[in-house]
């Protein structure tokens, strides 16, 4: 079974085959009849208000999953997120797009410790960011879901990746926050901006000639934010940067 299919996976399917068993073609008044039965067939497995709802919602983690590249095993958590908003009232007279898709989407990510960040999944959205939060924190709320700690170290490597920034680089940059961690620099921070000043301050430090407008924009984090945080690093950490 399969949660991010609207009946779980369990149907009948009449497909497109023009062939019988043999390979032989079907002849047109058969071929007819199955375009018959399975026209009747797709408009009596989506019969409820609740089985519509979900086809479309699935439909739309299907787009979101595709754009942004998300494993399936995130889809499946954010149709399970979704089933249990649609159970507990929490879809009706809202924004399939915003809370199904890409609210429920985004909280999957968080609690698999998938890195995606708010603004990324609201840019594939039809939904608009300030929506997309609301709904997030709606779902937390009224579902009672735990957020783990993301840990800024798994960032890294995307941002790198974005950027094309060299492996020995991005070992300075885990070096850099391990400390920080120890420290206890990182408590109450995005973890996303935090990983990229580690990268920022790692290129400054390995001669990488990378600029902070380059890292926050492939973190999808303000320059002020990556500026005001490698200061504090910097100073804290004593960097001669």
């Amino acid at each position: 079974m399969s949660y991010s299919i609207h009946d779980k996976g369990l149907p009948t399917v009449i497909d497109r085959i023009t062939r019988d068993a043999r390979g032989t073609k079907l002849p047109i008044s058969t071929r007819l009849e199955m375009l018959r039965l399975r026209k009747w067939q797709l408009t009596t497995t989506v019969k409820s208000s609740k089985d519509r709802n979900l086809a479309r919602a699935m439909t739309e983690l299907d787009r979101l999953m595709d754009n942004l590249h998300i494993p399936v095993q995130v889809k499946e958590r954010a149709a399970i997120i979704y089933r249990k908003a649609l159970d507990n009232g929490l879809v009706r007279g809202r924004s399939i797009s915003a809370i199904a898709a890409a609210a429920t989407l985004y909280a999957a990510c968080r609690v698999t410790e998938t890195p995606r960040t708010l603004r990324e999944v609201a840019s594939v959205s039809s939904a608009k960011k300030k929506d997309v939060a609301h709904y997030y924190r709606l779902l937390l709320k009224e579902l009672d879901i735990k957020m783990p700690v993301e840990d800024p170290v798994r960032c890294i490597s995307k941002i790198a990746l974005k950027v094309k920034i060299p492996t020995k680089t991005e070992r300075t940059a885990i070096r850099i926050l391990g400390e920080a961690k120890q420290r206890g620099l990182v408590t109450g921070k995005k973890p996303m901006g935090l990983a990229a000043t580690a990268l920022y301050i790692a290129c400054v430090l390995d001669d990488v000639r990378k600029t902070q407008k380059e890292i926050a924009e492939a973190a999808n984090v303000t320059e002020v934010t990556v500026r005001n945080r490698q200061k504090g690093l910097r100073k804290a950490l004593e960097l001669n940067v």
